[in-house]
């Protein structure tokens, strides 16, 4: 099938950054009130999120998809959906109180055949307003995958003997998510995909050794240790790449270096083994 009518199809949604919401967002992440009315970057990950009704959901919890005008995302036949990467330029801070109007555009969708079956890419644009300023410009790339054998092995596989090179990075924060920080995390984004919340679903049905946790929340994590060394809101761009799942209740290393040409940032195992990876660059 065809999916170039959806190629520039667009949906825009609006929000408004209130004072509970960013109270919430605070207390998800331990962090106290900024001095000022702006808050700190990864907040636009929990505006203008996705408004299906329950009665729309698929059996991943994801909304479903048609082709039906109605439907943004386009129906590829592959039922595992995943946030692949995001690359994310950060043009002005965004404010408590502000009106948010967010625009999204299909960019691109593709098919190929991966090493693990067929996959789906579809790329998304999304450009964040507030009060009428672009505050974010975002490309967000979503990957679909086949079906998975109700025997296959359980992923990511145990933890091994290795360990992470902590005395390779400049800064390093380690955390242990719990479900309880994934729960609220979907909550602030309405995230209903059920490997972040339901654990026999996420090792029968997608094969995975836990609760997942999500890409965007640990993207945030890394922002946040960004801004513990430099201070809030002085990142131009960030981009993330999902390499492994990251499973709730073992230890997650956040890590984070200068280079010659920026910042390079990244989330790890206790055994070494990479689950993000990321870039950054300073205002």
């Amino acid at each position: 099938m065809s999916w170039d009518s959806w190629i520039g199809r667009t949906e825009v949604r609006s929000d408004r950054v209130d004072e509970a919401l960013c109270r919430r967002w605070l207390a998800t992440f331990d962090r106290p009130a900024p001095a000022d009315s702006a808050m700190p970057q990864g907040i636009h990950l929990c505006l203008c999120t996705p408004e299906a009704p329950t009665a729309a959901l698929g059996m991943d919890g994801h909304p479903a998809r048609d082709d039906s005008p109605a439907s943004f995302f386009p129906p590829i036949p592959l039922p595992r959906r995943m946030w692949a990467a995001s690359d994310i330029s950060f043009l002005s801070p965004i404010k408590v109180g502000a009106r948010i109007d967010r625009t999204s555009r299909i960019v691109s969708v593709s098919e190929k055949a991966g090493s693990t079956g067929k996959l789906g890419f579809v790329e998304v644009e999304h450009v964040t307003s507030a009060d009428h300023v672009e505050v974010v410009y975002e490309k967000q790339t979503l990957v679909y995958r086949d079906y998975i054998a109700p025997d296959a092995p359980l992923s990511p596989p145990e933890p091994g003997d290795g360990t992470f090179a902590r005395d390779e990075w400049d800064a390093v924060a380690s955390i242990v998510p719990s479900e309880t920080l994934l729960f609220r995390y979907s909550a602030l984004t309405f995230n209903t995909h059920r490997i972040h919340y339901d654990a026999p679903y996420a090792s029968e049905v997608e094969r995975y050794r836990g609760l997942v946790v999500h890409g965007p929340l640990i993207a945030s994590l890394l922002l946040q240790l960004a801004a513990r060394r430099f201070g809030d809101n002085r990142l131009a761009s960030f981009s993330f790449r999902a390499v492994s799942p990251a499973i709730a209740g073992e230890p997650l290393h956040l890590a984070l270096r200068e280079t010659g040409t920026g910042l390079e940032l990244g989330s790890f195992a206790s055994d070494g083994r990479q689950t993000l990876k990321a870039s950054a660059a300073l205002s």
